[in-house]
């Protein structure tokens, strides 16, 4: 792929809600990724449209929300019209989106709102690749064809200094499991209700006391709660896997980041919904050896999570193109 793989950018539309993004806080890959596309990575870049592989639409779905939408109306009819009219520009202007259907081009968006968004055009929603924070079965996400992006919460921009060198692996960790979060979604107030303020080796927390730190927490836990709000995806993944605490996966309908080449089970733990009950049972049930296992896999697959600037080889920038390309390969154009 490094060697091969070339991506189009397309030059139209106006700031602030093409060609930008935001760079910082919970939706900081849409604008990482946009800027790093638009302005660093050469290497994959191509300025002439007949050598790319696949073609990009550099908008932010997060940028619509902050410029388009109007507050508490929950009207996103202003996201999918813009959406609408941006696919109408390019097909228009170039042949490269009628000649595949749409199936060679992509966007990125780590916004909730960002499927919503898609919809504005139906053959991007059913036919184009669509890299999506939101990566929910449910509510359309194929990953046959879609890219699933993890969501990573960089405060002002930055990694926190706590989780960029998290203690050796042999330090112990005196919590068994730690979650703290709104009470939001289906999944959280399950947990909550049978764990919060029930056991002192299950740090369960609706919202933590000011004299307590959240990522203190984190390194100080053997295993991270990641349970869904609203939508499927969740910082605390991420989080987690920087802070070399194994994820927890509490979740329907989602389909985890770099699932192609990234096997989960060697670096992360599955609890279904229904096993909330149990969770602490199931926890103490993970032999030790096999938790080692865990957290020895966990320190590998940081690395592609790891949002650096500039990109660096076989960082989250990395995983994303070459999700990106995984997919660009498997068309068949008749």
């Amino acid at each position: 792929m490094e060697r091969r793989f070339k991506v189009y950018v397309y030059s139209e539309g106006d700031l602030p809600v093409v060609h930008d993004g935001p760079c910082k806080d919970i939706y900081t890959i849409e604008g990482r990724f946009i800027h790093e596309m638009e302005h660093r990575a050469r290497k994959f870049r191509t300025m002439d449209p007949h050598q790319a592989h696949v073609y990009f639409m550099p908008f932010s779905v997060t940028w619509m929300v902050k410029y388009l939408y109007r507050p508490l109306t929950y009207n996103l009819t202003p996201l999918k019209h813009f959406v609408s009219d941006y696919v109408r520009v390019v097909s228009t202007k170039y042949p490269f989106w009628n000649g595949t259907n749409g199936a060679d081009h992509f966007m990125l968006a780590c916004h909730d709102w960002g499927p919503h968004a898609s919809q504005g055009n139906a053959v991007l929603f059913n036919t184009s690749i669509r890299a999506l924070c939101n990566a929910n079965t449910s509510e359309g996400f194929n990953p046959q064809k879609d890219v699933s992006l993890p969501e990573v919460h960089l405060h002002g921009g930055n990694v926190s200094p706590k989780l960029l060198s998290p203690p050796p692996a042999n330090t112990s960790r005196p919590h068994l499991a730690f979650f703290a979060g709104g009470l939001h979604g289906p999944i959280r107030p399950i947990l909550l209700q049978h764990w919060k303020d029930r056991d002192n080796d299950m740090r369960i927390y609706e919202y933590l006391p000011k004299d307590q730190d959240y990522y203190s927490f984190m390194l100080q836990s053997k295993f991270c709660l990641c349970p869904s709000g609203y939508e499927v995806a969740s910082p605390r993944v991420v989080e987690a896997i920087y802070a070399e605490c194994v994820p927890v996966i509490l979740s329907d309908n989602y389909v985890l980041p770099f699932s192609d080449v990234l096997r989960w089970e060697a670096f992360s733990i599955q609890v279904e919904v229904s096993e909330i009950l149990r969770l602490k049972e199931v926890l103490r049930a993970i032999p030790e050896e096999k938790y080692i296992r865990l957290k020895e896999n966990l320190r590998a697959a940081r690395r592609h999570f790891m949002l650096n600037q500039p990109a660096q080889r076989l960082d989250v920038f990395h995983m994303i193109l070459h999700s990106v390309w995984l997919r660009r390969m498997n068309l068949k154009f008749g």
